[in-house]
């Protein structure tokens, strides 16, 4: 018999949202001196997303590899290319490629 998972609190996926988005930050402001430290801030979001339910903004989805889950920093371990009409984004670390639509 399947488990029902309610939704968290309001408040707390707020919360949650808005340490998200200081990790994110911080990864950004960290890459360059520590690349690991980058990814580590990237896994404890991802981490404080699947706990309390709350998606990844559009932006910041984007900064993250959908299969290493490294933070990706344009021009040093990611290629990002337009064709056809989609973003494809091109992981270093990894070599797999992200194709996301554009309009």
């Amino acid at each position: 018999m399947k488990r029902k998972h309610s939704k968290k609190p309001f408040e707390q996926r707020k919360i949650a949202l808005g340490r998200i988005e200081t990790l994110f930050k911080q990864a950004n402001l960290v890459f360059k001196e520590n690349p690991g430290l980058a990814n580590r801030y990237v896994t404890l979001a991802r981490k404080i997303s699947m706990r309390y339910k709350v998606k990844l903004p559009s932006g910041l989805k984007r900064k993250v590899c959908k299969h290493c889950y490294k933070y990706l920093f344009p021009s040093v371990n990611c290629r990002v290319r337009s064709k056809d009409g989609k973003m494809v984004y091109y992981c270093l670390n990894c070599r797999k490629y992200m194709r996301i639509p554009y309009k």
